[in-house]
């Protein structure tokens, strides 16, 4: 018993001498670099209000981002990882575009080391690979083929529509993420996958469930996703993955199957997967496995089942806020489409100036991710953060991080930018808006390469509502909204609710 104390009296020790270490890393690791830093919490560094839940993760990020007005750039810790804080726009410019090759890499959410497959995605891929990766995917979205995927997506979206014709009652009060998530699931399905759904229809079909099982980000799952990033050979050597097992077994298996019976029956369809498809095909040096394609297929759902969606809603939420800013754009709407026989063409789309103005004003107030970040690879010199401070030399391997949140809502950028004015983005004003604050979809070459398609889902689906509806808020509807404590990307504390009135008139 006394030999059995006395081990546990050593391992107290130990735990709390590499405890002190670290605390004393942190205490001093910005001091010794002569760098401007946040005041940050022993071991979990300046996550506390994440970690703790006493703050959204979009309103944190911004949070951050004020401090010290002045400075171009600090140093801060996500838990144990030296990070530096970007906000000078000319800064931004140089590090993202001008010396790319410095910082090529994302420090991802879930890399190959932590999951041998999901971490195989375009986000998460490095240096030659990622190259290599991008180069066959961008073909997918490039303008013709949008236009090969538009029918695919009008038909999605004219579902989700007529559902609510068919329905009424449901029309008069609901929910709309679960709603708006079901629309994207199914163009998702259908655009990518091959999988036809009707996800408004049949409520409970395995697709939907399964997108919604590893998009949902409760504490046990982010908990999960903390211990993933920090031991991963330990969660390896359990054979814990960022999937559940049946979600995991879900999508390897409709992933395996498709390609599959694709190959054998000689079916081909302008999508995603066909091209990783051909690339697998091929035996031109570049390698391309079933596990790659199934890397790439999950982060095409993840970004359009989740991040698309909630963008969706909050255009939603602001025409809902903004009677007068609705009618505009259903009047443009209805002009362009009277030219047309009453059809929506993929052409319509670049005609409706007034859309694409209030889409780029709801991505500025509500960019579908708050911060992006890229990871040192080569060391780099950065200019003084501000007069009396001297250069930094940056090591490999530490991260840096934008705000993209605190930069579209900078008033020094965007005047009075809480309200939300198109206006911003016409033929007048567009031009004098510095392209390094506003970066929905990040900037450089490892900006969001499916943009255009998610912009085209969005588009699509506000146009057949405001053909149909009125949206209004009702007794549930917050607005301004509270952003969600308990994901990562920007959504409602209490959800989005509405009410779609029939129109009088619809053509």
């Amino acid at each position: 018993m006394a030999s059995i104390m006395l081990l546990a009296a050593y391992g107290v020790a130990a735990l709390l001498f590499y405890a002190s270490l670290l605390v004393l890393h942190q205490f001093t690791y910005w001091k010794r670099r002569k760098v401007l830093h946040l005041e940050l919490v022993p071991i979990i560094g300046n996550m506390a209000p994440i970690m703790f839940r006493t703050s959204s993760f979009p309103i944190h990020s911004q949070n951050m981002y004020k401090k010290y007005p002045g400075a171009r750039y600090y140093g801060f810790f996500d838990l144990q990882k030296p990070s530096v804080i970007i906000k000078d726009p000319d800064l931004i410019r140089e590090i993202f575009v001008k010396s790319f090759d410095h910082f090529t890499d994302h420090d991802a959410f879930v890399t190959e080391e932590m999951d041998p497959i999901v971490g195989r995605n375009i986000f998460s891929l490095r240096g030659q690979r990622w190259k290599e990766v991008r180069n066959t995917l961008t073909p997918s979205y490039t303008a013709a083929r949008m236009k090969m995927l538009f029918a695919l997506v009008a038909e999605c979206s004219k579902d989700f529509v007529q559902y609510f014709v068919d329905h009424p009652e449901l029309a008069e009060n609901f929910e709309a993420k679960d709603a708006i998530t079901r629309y994207t699931n199914d163009v998702v399905a259908s655009a990518a996958f091959g999988v036809k759904v009707n996800s408004m229809k049949d409520q409970d079909n395995e697709f939907y469930l399964h997108g919604k099982e590893f998009t949902n980000v409760s504490a046990l799952a982010a908990t999960k996703l903390t211990i993933l990033q920090n031991f991963p050979n330990i969660m390896k050597f359990f054979g814990t993955t960022f999937l559940s097992n049946a979600t995991d077994k879900f999508f390897k298996k409709l992933i395996t199957n498709t390609v599959t019976t694709r190959i054998e029956k000689g079916i081909t369809r302008q999508d995603m997967m066909q091209l990783l498809i051909e690339a697998m095909k091929k035996d031109d040096g570049l390698k391309v496995t079933m596990d790659d394609i199934i890397g790439q297929a999950f982060f095409f759902f993840l970004a359009g089942f989740e991040s698309t969606s909630s963008a969706m809603c909050f255009a939603l939420q602001e025409l809902a806020a903004n009677p007068d800013i609705q009618d505009r754009l259903r009047q443009e709407i209805d002009d362009e489409i009277e030219q047309h026989e009453g059809e929506l063409t993929y052409e319509s789309l670049a005609n409706l100036k007034y859309l694409d103005m209030v889409m780029s004003e709801t991505l500025r107030k509500y960019p579908p991710v708050a911060i992006t970040n890229r990871l040192c690879n080569k060391e780099y010199t950065f200019p003084p953060l501000m007069e009396g401070y001297p250069e930094y030399q940056m090591e490999v391997g530490t991260s840096i991080l934008i705000s993209m949140f605190g930069l579209q809502r900078d008033p020094k950028y965007f005047p009075d930018p809480e309200k939300f004015d198109p206006e911003r983005f016409n033929d007048k004003n567009k031009h004098k808006i510095n392209p390094y604050t506003y970066m929905p979809f990040g900037i450089g070459p490892r900006q969001c390469i499916a943009n255009r398609f998610a912009l085209m889902e969005a588009k699509i689906v506000i146009i057949d509502i405001l053909r149909k509806f009125v949206v209004k808020f009702t007794e549930k509807s917050h607005h301004p909204v509270t952003l969600s404590k308990k994901t990562f990307i920007l959504s409602a504390e209490e959800g989005f609710w509405f009410k779609f009135e029939g129109r009088k008139k619809v053509d």
